[in-house]
C-alpha cells in the first residue's frame, strides 16, 4: 500500500482519484493549492504525488525542485488541461515521473502510477544493498541522487557517460561504479585522451605489433585489451580525436579491433566508462564529436553536481580530507574555527572538491604546530568574498551585527574603569559612532592614512590609559587596537598590515604590551609582523632585548 497525495485545484477530479486509489488499496489525500499540498507534505511522508501544473497560488512545476530535494522525495506524476510540450519537457528533467495530459482514463492513472511506485520498490532494494562509494563524501540530496543512479548503473553492463564540471570527482564515481559491478575483479583502465598527441593515442587504444614501426621494439596489448574482462574508463572522451572517434565506435558495435602491424583481429570485454566536462550534444551538433559515438556512450548519464549546488556536504569534505592529509604529512589532527567554514561556504568553488582540498591542504600548511585551522589562513579571496557576504544587502541584521560587534570590539580596556562599545569609551561621553558599512563594504572603522585609503572614524576625545593617539590629536582618524578575534572576522587581510602597524604605534613598540593589547600569544603576534614585514625593525630589536 502506498501514500498518495493529490494537488489538484479541481475539486470533483480529487475526488474521483481519490476513490481509485483507495479501491486499489492506497491512503490518498488532497489539496488544492500550492500551500496546502506543503503544509500536507510537511506533516506525511507521501509515495506518490499527482501534481497540477495551473493551481490558484503558482505553477506547479515550481514545486518540483523542493520535492526532489525531500529527505524521501515522493514520483512526481505530473496532471493538467493544459497541455505543453516545453513544460512536459522541463517536468521530466526536473524529475518528475511521467507527465499526464486531462482529460485522462482513472485506468491510465493508475497504470501510472503502478509504474511508477514500481520504479521507487526498486530503487529501494538497490539503496538496502550495500554500496561501496570509497572516496566519495557527503550526505546531501543531490549526491544520494547521484549514488542511487549509480547503484541502479552498477547492475548491468551498458556504457555509462559521467559528466560535471572539472573537480567534481568524474574519476572517482568512475572507480565505484567499476568496484560496485560484476566486473569488480577485473581491471580498471584509464585514459586520459587529452594527455596524448593524436599520432600516440592510436597505438596506446590498440596496441602494436614489434616492428609495425621505427621503435616498436617488442609487441605491446593495447589498453582496449587490457581492459579485457573489466572497465576501460576514457577520461576528458570529448578531447578524443574525430579519426580515432570512427575506429573506437567500431570496436564498441564489434568488441573486435586490430592492433598497429597485426594480421589478425583481437577481442575484448569490456565495459566502457567515459567523462567528460564539456557539452558533448553541443559539440555534436557543430560537428566536432560524432553523433553515432554519442549515442552509444550515454547508453546511461551520470550527471554529477558542482559543489556549490551541494554546499552542505563542505564540512564533512573538510573533515575527511584533513584528516587524510594530517596522516600522511605527520601532523597532529588539527580543528577549523566556525568563521573558517563561513568563508569556505561564501566561496562558489569554480574548481569544485579538487580546489576545496588545495585549499584545505593549504590552510594545513600554514598553520603548521597550532591546533586550530583560523580565518588567516585561508587565501585572502575566499575571506574577502566571506566579508562581502557577510556584509551585502540582504544579508540582513546579521552583516550589520557582525560588522558593529566587530567595530565595537577595542583592546586595553581591561582595568581601566570603562569599556568600549558602539557609542564610545564608557563611563566618558559618546564619542564615536559605528555605522552599517556603505555598499557591503568593509566597516567604516580603518584609518585611511595607514590602511590604503579605507574610509575610517574620527578619534574620540577620550582614550583609555595607553591608548593615546599616535597618528594625530582627537578628532583626527585613527585605528585602535581590538581583540584580534574581531577584527579576523570583520577585516580583510589586505587591512591587517595597517592593524599591526598602529598596534606597535599604541604600544610604543612593546611586543609583550601589544600581544596582551591584541589578545594573542608573542608567537602569533612575531608570526603575523613577519608575514606582513610591518616594523621590522621592532621586532628584531625586541627579540635582540630578550637574549
Amino acid at each position: 500500500m502506498a501514500n498518495v497525495l493529490i494537488i489538484d485545484d479541481d475539486e470533483l477530479f480529487c475526488e474521483m482519484l481519490r476513490s481509485a486509489m483507495e479501491m486499489e488499496g492506497h491512503a490518498s489525500s488532497a489539496a488544492h493549492s500550492l500551500a496546502d499540498g506543503a503544509r500536507l507534505l510537511e506533516r506525511d511522508v507521501f509515495d506518490a504525488v499527482f501534481l497540477d501544473v495551473r493551481l490558484p497560488d503558482g505553477n506547479g512545476l515550481d514545486m518540483l525542485p523542493r520535492l526532489r530535494h525531500m529527505a524521501s522525495p515522493p514520483e512526481i506524476i505530473i496532471v493538467t488541461a493544459a497541455g505543453d510540450p516545453d513544460g512536459a519537457e522541463l517536468a521530466i528533467t526536473d524529475g518528475a515521473w511521467d507527465y499526464v495530459e486531462k482529460p485522462a482514463s482513472l485506468e491510465q492513472m493508475r497504470f501510472t502510477l503502478d509504474r511508477a511506485l514500481r520504479h521507487r520498490n526498486r530503487q529501494t532494494r538497490q539503496l538496502r544493498r550495500p554500496l561501496d562509494t570509497g572516496g566519495i563524501v557527503g550526505a546531501s540530496q543531490r549526491l544520494a541522487a547521484c549514488l542511487e543512479r549509480l547503484a541502479e548503473a552498477a547492475m548491468g553492463d551498458a556504457a555509462v557517460l559521467v559528466t560535471g564540471e572539472t573537480g567534481t570527482g568524474k574519476e572517482l564515481f568512475a572507480r565505484a561504479l567499476h568496484r560496485n559491478s560484476r566486473r569488480a575483479s577485473g581491471p580498471f583502465i584509464t585514459l586520459d585522451c587529452a594527455a596524448l598527441s593524436r599520432s600516440l593515442l592510436h597505438s596506446e587504444l590498440f596496441g602494436y605489433q614489434r616492428g609495425a614501426f621505427t621503435g616498436a621494439m617488442e609487441s605491446r596489448a593495447g589498453l582496449i585489451r587490457q581492459a579485457h574482462g573489466g572497465t576501460l574508463f576514457l577520461d576528458e572522451v570529448g578531447e578524443l580525436p574525430l579519426a580515432q572517434q570512427k575506429a573506437f565506435l567500431r570496436v564498441l558495435q564489434e568488441r573486435r579491433f586490430r592492433p598497429i602491424g597485426s594480421k589478425e583481429e583481437v577481442e575484448s570485454d569490456f565495459r566502457l566508462v567515459a567523462a567528460t566536462n564539456r557539452n558533448l550534444p553541443d559539440m555534436a551538433e557543430r560537428g566536432t564529436f560524432r553523433k553515432d559515438l554519442l549515442f552509444r556512450l550515454q547508453a546511461v548519464e551520470l550527471q554529477l553536481p558542482p559543489l556549490r549546488e551541494r554546499k552542505e556536504d563542505i564540512r564533512e569534505l573538510v573533515a575527511t580530507h584533513a584528516e587524510r592529509i594530517c596522516r600522511r604529512d605527520g601532523i597532529g589532527a588539527k580543528g577549523f574555527e566556525p568563521d573558517v567554514y563561513e568563508a569556505l561556504a561564501a566561496h562558489d568553488w569554480p574548481g569544485n572538491v579538487r580546489e576545496l582540498v588545495n585549499v584545505v591542504e593549504g590552510a594545513l600548511l600554514l598553520a603548521h604546530e597550532e591546533p586550530v585551522v583560523q580565518l588567516e589562513h585561508l587565501p585572502v579571496p575566499l575571506r574577502a568574498r566571506m566579508v562581502r557576504h557577510r556584509l551585502a544587502p540582504g544579508a540582513g541584521a546579521n552583516a550589520t551585527g557582525a560588522a558593529s560587534a566587530a567595530a565595537a570590539a577595542l583592546a586595553g580596556n581591561a582595568g581601566q574603569g570603562g569599556q568600549w562599545g558602539p557609542g564610545g569609551f564608557a563611563p566618558g561621553k559618546p564619542c564615536m559612532a559605528y555605522p552599517a558599512a556603505p555598499d557591503g563594504g568593509l566597516p567604516p572603522d580603518i584609518c585611511p592614512g595607514i590602511a590604503g585609503g579605507i574610509q575610517g572614524l574620527p578619534c574620540p576625545a577620550e582614550f583609555p590609559p595607553g591608548l593615546q593617539p599616535s597618528c594625530g590629536a582627537p578628532g583626527q582618524h585613527h585605528t585602535h587596537p581590538r581583540v584580534w578575534r574581531d577584527y579576523r572576522n570583520a577585516a580583510l587581510g589586505s587591512v591587517e598590515k595597517g592593524y599591526l602597524h598602529h598596534l606597535l604605534l599604541a604600544s610604543e613598540g612593546n611586543i609583550t604590551k601589544a600581544a596582551r593589547m591584541a589578545g594573542l600569544s608573542r608567537q602569533r603576534l612575531y608570526a603575523l609582523l613577519r608575514k606582513h614585514g610591518v616594523m621590522r625593525q621592532w621586532v628584531d630589536d625586541d627579540l635582540s632585548s630578550k637574549k
